[in-house]
């Protein structure tokens, strides 16, 4: 039986949509192709139309999240400028739902072992991330550098504060890396005026 292409393709959306969750919660190595499967719905034989392997889904999965989060940073720089953006991303809600939140946060030190071509998708994503908060910071000789710092700082923060025992501790975590990121705009903020 052959079906429309309109179908395959929303096949294809719900199964990139199911794995990114399931990467960002559980990992890539702990996320088995037939519970991605059938988390979307459909049977194993249906993932391979789609994707030669589980490492195109894996970069197209890492793809689809930091676009998504690209979207999601446009609009919190939009209406509160970086200050929101450190507010939000270091928040417990992003820390307790790693599922739906940064893809870096959850998923780096997998990515680091990841095939070539992943890496390099992740790393052009990546780097749309942090000009979209470069271009929102005051511009200063390294504005870009900045931007990195403060990913950084963001990123590190929210999996120490995942990875430790304790909400006390944990939110101290978030508490201190969202005073470290604002201090790192705050102090090129000072250097560009004097």
């Amino acid at each position: 039986m052959r079906y429309e292409k309109g179908r395959k393709d929303a096949s294809r959306s719900r199964i990139v949509e199911v794995a990114t969750e399931r990467f960002r919660g559980d990992g890539i190595a702990a996320s088995g192709l037939a519970t991605i499967m059938n988390d979307a719905g459909l049977t194993n034989g249906a993932f391979y139309p789609h994707f030669r392997s589980k490492g195109d889904l894996v970069r197209e999965s890492v793809v689809a999240a930091l676009e998504a989060q690209s979207l999601q940073l446009l609009k919190i720089l939009a209406s509160g400028g970086p200050e929101r953006a450190i507010e939000e991303y270091l928040s417990t809600a992003h820390r307790d739902n790693p599922e739906k939140g940064c893809a870096s946060a959850a998923l780096l030190p997998e990515l680091a072992r990841q095939p070539p071509e992943t890496r390099k998708a992740y790393t052009d994503h990546f780097l749309f991330l942090v000009r979209q908060v470069s271009a929102a910071l005051p511009q200063t000789k390294d504005t870009e550098g900045v931007a990195l710092g403060v990913f950084a700082t963001l990123i590190g923060a929210l999996q120490l504060a995942r990875a430790v025992e304790g909400k006390e501790l944990s939110d101290r975590i978030l508490a201190a890396g969202a005073s470290a990121a604002r201090a790192l705009i705050h102090r090129r903020q000072d250097e560009t005026a004097s």
